[in-house]
């Protein structure tokens, strides 16, 4: 992965991140370099922030409806199990939801899974806004490169991306 001068390094100095997903686009690996500790969910310990990868699943089923259930499924699976177990106990703080989805050629039903998963963030951000758990959704078109997908994570992942919550950002082109 090329190295981005965009962000300072430490910028996730003692931050903990559990990623969920095969995270195919390097996120994970992307706040490990900026200092982040980098968990499995499921993993024992305090977390920050949550990734959850749900293009995968939609892709590696091929784009059908088997791989939009997986992949919207799967990430309200991870989003709760985090929630309900890391942040939701009065005093713990809250923490970051970063859903990553598909782009728009990932298959026949990356559309739904696109909007699904920008409801899911924009749901959430209300209902879980007073446990200060803050969901986004990262959209990334056809020729997005990891890269780019991976630097807005990390900067949603920080400090200063606790100021967005049930924000879509959409990376690249869109379709018309």
């Amino acid at each position: 992965m090329a190295e981005s001068t965009l962000f300072r390094a430490g910028l996730l100095a003692g931050r903990s991140i559990a990623v969920c997903g095969a995270d195919e686009v390097g996120a994970g690996a992307r706040c490990a370099s900026l200092g982040a500790r980098i968990l499995r969910v499921g993993d024992e310990g305090a977390v920050d922030a949550l990734i959850v990868d749900a293009a995968s699943p939609l892709r590696a089923l091929g784009g059908g409806l088997d791989g939009l259930r997986a992949a919207v499924d799967g990430a309200w699976d991870a989003v709760r199990a985090v929630a309900t177990e890391r942040w939701m106990e009065e005093g713990t703080g809250g923490g970051a939801i970063v859903l990553i989805g598909p782009a728009p050629g990932d298959g026949t039903h990356a559309a739904g899974a696109r909007a699904a998963l920008e409801s899911l963030a924009r749901t959430l951000s209300i209902e879980w806004a007073r446990f200060d758990i803050t969901p986004t959704v990262v959209l990334p078109g056809d020729a997005t490169t990891p890269e780019e997908i991976a630097d807005t994570v990390a900067f949603l992942v920080s400090e200063a991306g606790a100021y967005y919550s049930g924000c879509v950002f959409t990376l690249g082109a869109v379709p018309s």
